[in-house]
């Protein structure tokens, strides 16, 4: 044992690799561990951290502050990015219900820590860290750090933070799932007219989608007038066949219209309605089904010079006699309009002859390779947006101080909207899925092996005294009064069936152990669909309430 202390006495470059990778491989191993259907999952290393800083490794504090912050800010701007494209979607009107419920959760933690900051006496640091753990939300934990530093804590309340985060954090993971258990005794309200409880409540609706219809002119009205003119109120209508004489085509804007044509026509249902309505009837035939020279084909937007044009701009109709029928964009299906702008990386549905689509899909690029191809330097000039946005003092009504995002809220705001924009001109902020994962993994993993190395000699000290099972007990009532509370309410008043309130609940916690518990419970029956829709929105609350909570009672 002494030649173990002995190896961390020194401090070169290598001594510091070797103690960051035997905490991070330990650290992940101990996280694929399940005890039932639970594991501790990411969080593995931050007790891994706790264990190997027990045991006499070491780091050089400046060392551990820089790498924690870098981890954490490659953490948050990649989450970011790929919250993005989804995190606007998910607070219309379909997922209105849900997020309400998720955000009243995550007041509601808060509102319970506050009073538990009051009433038990608990220092501010030791109180955000059991926030954090409570609700199983690393992001948090180093935003409110942020927070702590910035307000000019020192490194014993820093470590305290950690320590209370990772004695809170195990429960947080077990409490989700008792709460999903209790959720069966909560019966929802009857419907009105006698409707029975989850049975009755409808699925949680999801967008709806571009489809099809094969439409017969037989309206009167429409003879003579052109397809711009005749469907010039209906939004988002793309007419991509003609069939007439016993000719298939793809018919241009300012084709005119005669009795007895037959369109294929592609939109959202609303759209589809309104053109069926004025074209008068539906045709017998699919004419997708029809021999001739039109065809469709999947393109992908790559090209610099196509991408943030709108279709008005590509005028793919007028220079090469295509129709670009759907847009496809992160699992969502968009129907193309004028003023609509293609991004990196959406899939154009093209119709028409193969030589026209071919000379289209050049335009566009349709290079699938560039998908595979990570941009360093618009990522890390998006970095430098946000830790600038982070710095950045913002006045508030009744602090002290400016308050500040920090290194975790300004990387992660600015995240989300460029990954919402997808690209500015020629800068595309394209992150490969793989290479997103990666980056956060590295991130999340750097971040908690520097809280457990710098913690590890204070979590032992507290874990079997009575003052870290106090912190304990508290830590659970953090975790069970918000769950509880949105159980209920879910059930009672939301009436809401079991599967969807417990994806509301793992997705109001950030909690993948507890949304794979519910899926092992009720298979894809909506658990997936609400822990979705509630956690992008969840995830950027939890880091500016971490910070609020610093801010608001420091």
């Amino acid at each position: 044992m002494s030649a173990w202390l002995r190896f961390w006495e020194h401090s070169t470059a290598g001594h510091q690799l070797i103690a960051f990778a035997l905490v991070a491989a330990g650290g992940l191993a101990l996280g694929r561990l399940k005890i039932g259907r639970v594991s501790v999952g990411i969080a593995g290393v931050l007790f891994a951290g706790l264990v190997f800083a027990r045991s006499g490794v070491r780091v050089e504090p400046h060392v551990l502050e820089f790498t924690r912050e870098f981890g954490l800010i490659l953490f948050v701007f990649s989450i970011g990015l790929q919250l993005g494209p989804g995190f606007f979607s998910s607070l219309r009107r379909t997922g209105l219900k849900l997020n309400l419920l998720a955000a009243g959760n995550v007041l509601l933690g808060v509102a319970v820590c506050v009073v538990i900051l009051r009433l038990a006496g608990v220092p501010l640091p030791v109180a955000a860290g059991l926030l954090s753990g409570a609700t199983t939300n690393t992001p948090s934990l180093a935003a409110a750090q942020q927070a702590l530093i910035g307000a000019g804590a020192d490194d014993g309340a820093v470590q305290a933070q950690g320590v209370a985060y990772a004695l809170a954090y195990p429960f947080g993971v077990c409490g989700v799932i008792l709460a999903m258990l209790a959720a069966r005794r909560f019966v929802a309200r009857p419907l009105p007219g006698g409707g029975a409880s989850g049975a009755a409540s409808p699925p949680v609706r999801e967008e709806p989608k571009v489809g099809r219809a094969n439409l017969e002119v037989r309206n009167p009205g429409l003879a003579g007038a052109t397809i711009a003119d005749s469907f010039a109120r209906v939004r988002g209508l793309n007419v991509s066949r003609l069939w007439r004489g016993g000719a298939l085509c793809v018919p241009a804007p300012a084709r005119a219209l005669a009795i007895g044509d037959q369109l294929l026509v592609v939109g959202l249902p609303g759209a589809l309605a309104q053109a069926r309505m004025l074209a008068g009837g539906e045709a017998e035939r699919d004419l997708r089904e029809l021999d001739g020279p039109v065809n469709n084909r999947r393109v992908i937007v790559t090209r610099r010079e196509a991408v943030g044009k709108n279709f008005a701009a590509l005028q793919l109709q007028t220079r090469f006699g295509v129709a670009a029928t759907r847009l496809s964009r992160h699992g969502m299906e968009f129907a193309p309009e004028p003023g609509l702008r293609v991004q990196f990386g959406d899939i154009l549905t093209l119709v028409g002859a193969s030589d026209a689509i071919a000379e289209a899909a050049r335009l566009l690029g349709d290079s699938p390779k560039e998908l595979d191809h990570t941009r360093v330097g618009p990522f890390f000039f998006g970095i430098l947006l946000g830790v600038l946005l982070g710095m950045a003092p913002v006045a508030l009504p009744g602090l002290p101080a400016p308050a500040r995002l920090g290194l975790a809220g300004g990387p992660l705001v600015v995240a989300i909207l460029l990954g919402r924009l997808g690209g500015i001109g020629p800068v595309v902020w394209h992150v490969p899925p793989n290479a997103g994962l990666a980056l956060r993994e590295i991130g999340i993993v750097l971040f908690l092996a520097c809280v457990g190395l710098k913690s590890g000699d204070m979590f032992f000290q507290y874990l079997f005294s009575m003052q870290g099972l106090g912190w304990m007990a508290l830590g659970a009532v953090i975790t069970l009064a918000p769950v509880m509370g949105t159980a209920w309410m879910a059930r009672r008043f939301a009436r809401l069936p079991l599967p969807e309130t417990c994806g509301l609940l793992a997705g109001a916690m950030t909690d993948p152990p507890a949304l794979a518990f519910a899926r092992q419970t009720h298979g894809d029956t909506g658990a997936p669909v609400a822990y979705a829709t509630v956690y992008p929105l969840v995830m950027l609350l939890r880091v500016l309430a971490a910070q609020m909570l610093v801010f608001l009672a420091a």
